[in-house]
């Protein structure tokens, strides 16, 4: 194995033939250098020499060979050699450089061992110029001796790192004035653009550009964005003009693309073959723009495959649009102005979960019976805000929500709800319902149901039937003058009840009224006409709304029944300073707000003393 040392002012650089990074030998600045050793001559070096990667090893074994000694001595003149990125010597370290380190392939020998005794220096002046010269021959021809071949491909290698390269990688192109926080990520957002960015990398496969001034896309630079999988455009000016037929043609991987929020609402058809080859499409938000029936054809969105989520809401669609992809699991079409829904149109959604209705102009006949029923896996139906005059018939058996407010539904017969038996909540709040037109077995088949709101109806008393299951109900806003107990029997599970913005007085209240609700957590009966707190009211009750009757005395019995009670609110009443009798509070432990805000005069209240907190038990 050949070896060979160079040395300096205490340096020795060492070698072995080995693969290794390439390095160089120059003389320091300032200065032509030596190299100084009792056996070999010193003279002027040559410019810099570059040893290639196949002669200098990665970790140095410093050896000489048999020929020449280890010895190194103090350097007698010049100053060694300069090493910085591969450029190598004695005369010191650049603490800049990063070479210093222990573990790099040339590093700083112990103390070197005299080759005997007296100055080297001395021994290098008796050999003279000759002999030195010979003896840097020697050095010079050891150091072109050639070297075992590379390794294999090592030469090839364009991430093997050689002479004048970083092995940093360049840095990323990034528009001006956007950001990138990630190779695949460009985000343009808020910064008034009014042309498309034209030196977006090409590896980028998120980009933003939503909150800008952009009236087009302009073909040449969307085509150069292959790898795109989101491309958000919300909030721009770009009108169907600016939208040209190919403009996602090259976009093949995009899963996501929104388009909505268009100032003025300038996009008022998709072109056609638009989205013909964006399979792999998830995603695609067109909401708030002027979209019209012959904007869009049965091919438009027929070739999506895989599309999953379709926002079109606020357009001015009239119908239905044809030709939807099977995979769809939500359709988003409120806001527009549907009169009719074609079955047709839907029957092969068998997988859609969520179709959102709502402030359409949906009326008597716009919901036809079964016109929904092929949708066999919906679970949310939204209806809010249309004409309807009854629920729709024959609806999915898997329904789990139909949300029905603000219509103008005036009946509920006993079977119009039939065909849902899984349903976990019904909202038919703000319509026409009156007690006389409620069946008694409306809601017999409603089992699993959960939640169920008659709000702002024209109710004069709680429906009968209720299902036992119902954790929440609300009948604010109804015309409400008396509470019996038989429509509330039964409700065991009831966890939740209002009754706010009604004609309730106590006297109106049946004796017992509140005696099976043993799970009561939360009643509401704000802004009636009652004078008094209603007596006997639940034992598990938490939160009481009192809030805007006409309360004027609170006894010291009042809530011996709610030993639970958290809060209390009897702001906006008839009560003075000391209407609330001290011993109202006793024994309420739990009680943390009470609210008399609003009434006449300020309220004297007494909270009883919280209760001792339980010592911790000691650790180990």
């Amino acid at each position: 194995m050949a070896g060979l040392t160079g040395s300096a002012p205490g340096w020795c650089l060492d070698w072995q033939a080995e693969p290794g990074p390439a390095l160089a030998l120059a003389p320091s600045p300032g200065s032509l250098g030596t190299l100084l050793c009792p056996e070999v001559s010193s003279t002027l070096l040559p410019p810099p020499l570059l040893l290639r990667s196949a002669q200098i090893p990665d970790r140095a074994n410093l050896s000489f060979p048999p020929s020449i000694p280890r010895s190194c001595g103090p350097a007698q003149a010049g100053r060694g050699y300069a090493s910085r990125a591969g450029v190598v010597g004695g005369g010191g370290w650049d603490q800049g450089d990063g070479l210093a380190g222990p573990h790099h392939p040339i590093r700083r020998l112990p103390a070197l061992r005299r080759a005997g005794k007296g100055n080297p220096g001395q021994q290098f002046g008796r050999d003279g110029r000759a002999g030195l010269a010979m003896r840097l021959s020697l050095l010079l021809l050891l150091l072109l001796l050639p070297g075992p071949q590379p390794a294999l491909g090592m030469e090839d290698d364009a991430s093997f790192p050689h002479l004048g390269e970083s092995s940093q990688p360049p840095p990323r192109a990034c528009p001006p004035r956007c950001s990138c926080p990630r190779p695949d990520t460009v985000d343009c957002d808020g910064l008034d653009l009014r042309v498309f960015p034209d030196n977006i990398t090409r590896a980028a496969q998120h980009l933003s550009l939503q909150n800008n001034q952009l009236q087009e896309l302009p073909y040449n630079e969307l085509s150069r964005l292959s790898g795109l999988r989101t491309l958000n455009l919300h909030n721009n000016l770009i009108s169907s003009e600016g939208l040209p037929d190919e403009a996602f043609e090259s976009l093949t991987q995009l899963q996501h693309i929104y388009v909505a929020h268009n100032k003025n609402n300038l996009i008022s058809k998709v072109p056609r073959g638009a989205l013909s080859r964006q399979t792999h499409l998830r995603e695609l938000y067109l909401q708030h723009n002027q979209l019209t029936d012959s904007g869009l054809d049965a091919t438009t969105f027929s070739k999506l495959h895989r599309l999953e989520y379709l926002d079109l809401s606020h357009n001015q669609l009239a119908a239905v649009p044809a030709g939807l992809p099977r995979t769809l699991a939500v359709l988003h079409l409120g806001r527009n102005r549907i009169r009719w829904v074609e079955a047709a149109r839907l029957g092969g959604l068998r997988g859609l979960r969520y179709l959102l209705l709502q402030h359409n102009q949906l009326g008597a006949t716009g919901l036809p019976a079964g016109a929904l029923r092929p949708l066999r896996g919906l679970h949310t139906l939204h209806l809010y805000g249309n004409r309807l005059h009854r629920v729709p018939q024959a609806l999915p058996r898997r329904l789990r929500a139909l949300v029905l407010p603000h219509n103008c539904v005036a009946a509920l017969g006993a079977h119009d709800l039939a065909s849902t038996p899984r349903l976990a909540e019904l909202n038919l709040a703000y319509n026409c319902l009156a007690s006389a037109r409620v069946h008694l077995r409306a809601f017999r088949r409603l089992r699993a149901l959960r939640s169920l709101n008659l709000a702002g109806n024209q109710l004069t008393q709680v429906p009968s039937g209720l299902p036992a299951g119902l954790h929440t109900l609300r009948l604010q806003r109804n015309q409400l003058r008396t509470l019996e107990p038989e429509p509330l029997a039964g409700l065991h599970q009831l966890q939740e009840l209002s009754l706010a913005h009604n004609l309730l007085r106590v006297g109106g209240i049946g004796p017992g009224t509140w005696h099976e609700l043993q799970a009561l957590q939360v009643l509401d009966l704000s802004h009636n006409e009652l004078s008094f707190v209603p007596p006997d009211l639940p034992e598990a009750l938490e939160e009481l709304h009192l809030q805007g009757n006409r309360i004027g005395h609170v006894g010291p019995e009042a809530f011996l029944s709610t030993p639970r009670l958290r809060a209390l609110f009897l702001r906006a009443n008839r009560l003075h300073m000391t209407s609330i009798a001290p011993e109202a509070f006793l024994g309420l432990l739990h009680l943390r707000v009470v609210d008399t805000t609003g009434n006449p005069e300020p309220v004297l209240v007494r909270l009883p003393p919280t209760a001792p907190r339980q010592p911790r038990a000691a650790g180990p």
